[in-house]
């Protein structure tokens, strides 16, 4: 029976790889849509939603069966729950790639507005983190969900940066150009929320590892 759990186990680590390749590669394609202007990659973010979502169900009916049939305990339980709070976050930001993708499209149609260059930065920053996360979590690695929570705060400040210019350099200076400054600043909203689960994932590998729980407290660190 604990041989086949630890299968049960390698198979949901499986999962949460496998979802979140899916949702890199949506951060990345609404990404490029954005700075190719190409909305047959936006169109591929968004029909690549409903992939995602029946993998989030699955991995969720997947966990809940574990949970009732082989009825886990301590670091065992805690990651099961925590598979299930991490597939959350990453549907989550399959959702935000979705929304990226959407602002790529509303600009297609309109004359570029500045070089893209801070954006791509945050774009680099979030998927990093992304990935960090979920490295973290499948090893069980505090030291690398640290650098993850770490490095929210150079997210943070480089939206700052981003819609700082936007608004101020552009939308006041020039109220016509509103209609495409304003999906940049969503753009640059959505990667910084991805940010954020993707820190949500590193404090949970916290807590699962450690039993320490930092979330909106990471001077614990």
């Amino acid at each position: 029976m604990e041989r086949i759990f630890d299968e049960e186990l390698k198979q949901l680590r499986q999962y949460i790889l496998t979802m979140a390749s899916l949702v890199e590669e949506a951060i990345f394609k609404s990404i490029e849509a954005l700075k190719q202007r190409d909305k047959s990659l936006a169109e591929a973010v968004i029909a690549s939603d409903k992939k995602i979502d029946e993998l989030e169900n699955k991995i969720d009916e997947f966990c809940l069966d574990l949970i009732a049939l082989r009825q886990p305990v301590a670091q065992d339980l805690r990651f099961i729950t925590m598979a299930m709070q991490s597939d959350a976050d990453l549907e989550r930001m399959a959702d935000l790639a979705v929304d990226i993708a959407q602002r790529a499209e509303e600009l297609i149609a309109q004359p570029p507005l500045k070089p893209l260059i801070d954006i791509p930065k945050l774009a680099e920053i979030a998927q990093k983190m992304v990935k960090e996360a979920i490295d973290a979590f499948i090893n069980k690695d505090v030291e690398l969900a640290k650098k993850v929570v770490f490095a929210d705060r150079e997210a943070d400040a480089l939206r700052d940066l981003i819609q700082k210019e936007l608004i101020y350099d552009y939308m006041v200076k020039d109220g016509s150009t509103a209609p495409r400054a304003v999906p940049l600043i969503l753009v640059t909203r959505h990667l910084e929320r991805i940010c954020d689960h993707a820190t949500n994932i590193a404090e949970d590998v916290i807590y699962m590892t450690d039993a320490k729980m930092v979330r909106h407290h990471p001077e614990k660190l």
